[in-house]
């Protein structure tokens, strides 16, 4: 009867299986390693170990098995017994017995136990899905001493075609010093140039101020007085319907939106010299917001509502 898949079983959550009568299957937890010489890496593990001196039954196993088999706990203990006895008969023959996924058992020349582990099982349930591997060796100094090496015997020579190429450097640095002192002439000519009209262009703006201001005006007879009704339109909000480059564009959209029935017109152009066009002009906050949701759900979502300060 073969009771290592039991044993096996336990290992994986115990750290001490007893074998009754034969002695104790232990686990350590050995951390991840790499093998100098083959570059191989290896993760975590529970190293098996095994230790004759622990025969005294905790019940572990014997209650692992009457469960598992749904047997009695005596027939389980007997089971173990047996067992004992098989591997006792063996190992005196001179037979070596291998536990499936927990190692060989064999008695050296002196009839002490030897045990050497299995180790394609990894019984820590931490390092499930991984697998030992080898990555080849990084040469970072050896590259390193090879560049030095190299760098020590290539000579550093300096051959005829680099000195002409530096003559011909400085005749192009002369030339470029050359046209650097001739633009500064220049742009020192065009400055004083541009200063001389500057004043010439204030001079004579003072010249027609102070005609305009010496100059009478003679109205013969009083003129009637005329009455205009001018009507300005007012408010500060405005709903803009579009800003146009070209004035006649402007025009063409007020005509456009009067003779839909609005009271549009041009309020001049903005910041970005573009002349804007306005479906009207209101002086209430409310009613200009009336109208531009009344717009923009009837003729254009585009309109938007321009607040300028009054003058």
């Amino acid at each position: 009867m073969q009771l290592d898949q039991y044993i096996s079983d336990l290992l994986y959550r115990y750290e001490c299986v007893i074998l009754p009568g034969f002695g104790a299957f232990l686990t350590q937890i050995q951390s991840a390693q790499i093998h100098s010489t083959t570059h191989a890496f290896y993760p975590p593990k529970k190293k098996l170990s095994f230790n004759a001196q622990l025969t005294d039954s905790d019940g572990l196993l014997a209650n692992y098995i009457s469960k598992t088999e749904m047997i009695p706990h005596e027939e389980a203990s007997t089971r173990i017994k047996t067992y004992v006895r098989f591997l006792f008969d063996s190992l005196h023959k001179g037979e070596a017995q291998t536990l499936s996924n927990i190692g060989t058992l064999s008695l050296d020349t002196e009839s002490r136990l030897q045990f050497e582990p299995s180790y394609h099982l990894n019984y820590l349930t931490d390092s499930f899905g991984l697998s030992s591997f080898t990555s080849p060796e990084i040469l970072r100094e050896v590259y390193k001493e090879e560049v030095t090496a190299l760098e020590s015997t290539t000579p550093i020579a300096f051959t005829p075609e680099r000195k002409a190429t530096s003559s011909w450097m400085k005749y192009a640095a002369a030339a470029v010093i050359t046209f650097g002192l001739i633009g500064a002439v220049g742009f020192n000519y065009v400055k004083d140039v541009e200063q001389h009209n500057y004043v010439s262009h204030q001079e004579a703006e003072k010249q027609l101020e102070d005609k305009i201001q010496e100059a009478t005006f003679e109205i013969p007879n009083p003129l009637p007085a005329i009455k205009l009704s001018l009507t300005k339109p007012v408010g500060s909000y405005h709903i803009v319907a579009g800003a146009f480059r070209m004035e006649e564009n402007a025009q063409t959209r007020v005509d456009q939106l009067t003779e839909q029935g609005f009271k549009a017109r041009k309020i001049g152009t903005n910041k970005y010299g573009l002349h804007q066009v306005v479906y009207g002009s209101y002086t209430d906050s409310q009613e200009a917001l009336a109208a531009l949701k009344s717009i923009r759900s009837t003729d254009n979502k585009e309109a938007w509502l321009l607040v300028q300060e009054m003058e």
